[in-house]
């Protein structure tokens, strides 16, 4: 399955989806062109019971470097229609989903580039990769949920120095910081990120996105509620299929099968 674009690529290999920015004379600068069409590649992941995984990466040398500035000229009160609407409704589905999202980055993060790689399950980067959320620079403030997924990841001290002061970040820092999960050499990006989506796409994918749920929900629960909500999460995956053969593949000493029921 392919759905190919100007500006961005969608397909799906196996369990495996990809969204690719495609705009590398732009640094995939984020027009209304790629953020319609964004919305549209999330849209069909989401109804695609097939996808186990999503992984997010650019075209060129960069993954996303922000928004695209001569759109913001030309119609500024236009901007929160035409890109941020799209934009953050893809968002909400990507963030829903049971599959882990993850991104594969290179080169200038910048902007909604910086935020949509923190709305990721996880993030791997290439070490030529340079960080900056930039919003302030622009006499802005930020969108994609960066306001909201920054303090969780680094903490609202450190989140409210990356975001007033909009400095660079190498990806050494970053890693440090917990922005990614691994850093690798550019030249074997692509290689160690289909390895990660290789792997994800063989675990259990109801478990998976329970897991998620459960560690994203934590935030708003006391420890009474968040251990209720794992026990009953674990109740429901014991009565799955996949449970089933987890376990009759650990005691029959080999690899599970998993089917997603």
């Amino acid at each position: 399955m392919t759905q190919t674009s100007p500006s961005l690529i969608y397909r799906r290999d196996g369990h495996i989806a990809r969204i690719h920015f495609n705009r590398p004379e732009a640094l995939n600068a984020i027009d209304a062109a790629m953020a319609r069409d964004f919305k549209a590649a999330c849209t069909a992941i989401s109804t695609d019971p097939e996808v186990r995984v999503v992984v997010l990466s650019g075209e060129g040398r960069a993954f996303i470097a922000g928004g695209d500035i001569k759109e913001f000229q030309a119609d500024a009160a236009g901007v929160a229609a035409t890109l941020i609407d799209p934009l953050h409704e893809g968002v909400l589905l990507l963030s829903g989903l049971r599959a882990p999202v993850i991104a594969s980055l290179r080169g200038p993060v910048a902007g909604a580039g910086f935020s949509l790689a923190m709305i990721c399950d996880l993030a791997i980067a290439a070490d030529d990769t340079r960080f900056n959320l930039a919003y302030c620079n622009l006499a802005t403030t930020s969108d994609l949920g960066a306001s909201w997924t920054l303090p969780r990841v680094v903490g609202l001290r450190k989140a409210t120095e990356i975001a007033l002061l909009s400095g660079t970040i190498d990806a050494a820092e970053a890693l440090r910081l917990g922005l990614v999960n691994r850093v690798v050499a550019k030249e074997e990006l692509e290689e160690q990120t289909e390895a990660l989506a290789t792997r994800l796409a063989r675990q259990a994918p109801i478990a998976m996105g329970k897991m998620k749920k459960l560690l994203r929900e934590s935030f708003a629960n006391d420890l009474a509620t968040q251990l209720a909500a794992e026990r009953q999460s674990f109740a429901e995956c014991a009565r799955t299929a996949d449970f089933a053969e987890a376990v009759d593949a650990f005691l029959g000493k080999r690899a599970a099968n998993y089917t997603g029921r």
